[in-house]
Formats: C-alpha cells, structure tokens, sequence
C-alpha cells in the first residue's frame, strides 16, 4: 500500500512543523476535555453521595484543575495559531537591528 504522506524531499519543513504543533494541540484540548469531565464526575458523585454537610456548599475543586490547565492549553494555543512565522519574526528582527532601530524586549 502506498503512503499518502509526502516525503522529506516533497514536504516543506516550516509547513510540516506547523502541522505536528496543530494536531499536538488538538490532542492536547482533548485529553483536557476528557481528563475534567472525568474530574468534575468524580466531584458530583462524591458530592450527592456525600453524607457530611458543609453549610450545603460543595466546593467544585475540579475548577482549581481546568483554570491552571486551562492556562497553560491557552497557551498552548495561541504559540500555535497566532505566533506567527518565526522566520517572519527573525527576519523583522535582523531588519529592526540593521537599521538600528533597536526594539523592544518582547
């Protein structure tokens, strides 16, 4: 059976690196979705099933899970789709300091 995949020689390699961040992101947000639907079902079983009473207030802890995960999957995502060609950015760079413009740290 033939690959449909090109070959080193046919592939462009900023395109391809481009392509292996993109499907490593995707893979990314879905163990995050999968990983805190798994959380937040564990804290509602052990919430209703629960016989202590706090005041009736059940502190939803898998939140503390998806805010600090969900940092670092933002970003995940925006070094992925919004960066920018970092041979673009090199080159706007050598530009910046050939004419001595200098620029700014970030």
């Amino acid at each position: 059976m033939e690959s449909t995949y090109p070959t080193s020689a046919d592939r462009d390699p900023f395109l391809w690196k481009q392509a292996k961040a993109r499907v490593s992101f995707r893979l990314h947000l879905r163990s995050y979705l999968i990983v805190n639907a798994g959380l937040w079902l564990i804290w509602a079983i052990s919430s209703f099933t629960s016989h202590t009473n706090y005041g009736g207030f059940r502190l939803p802890w898998p939140l503390f899970a998806m805010i600090g995960w969900g940092i670092g999957l933002a970003s995940h995502y925006f070094s992925v789709y919004h960066r920018g060609s970092e041979q673009q950015m090199v080159e706007d760079e050598y530009r910046k300091l050939k004419n001595n413009e200098g620029g700014t740290f970030l």
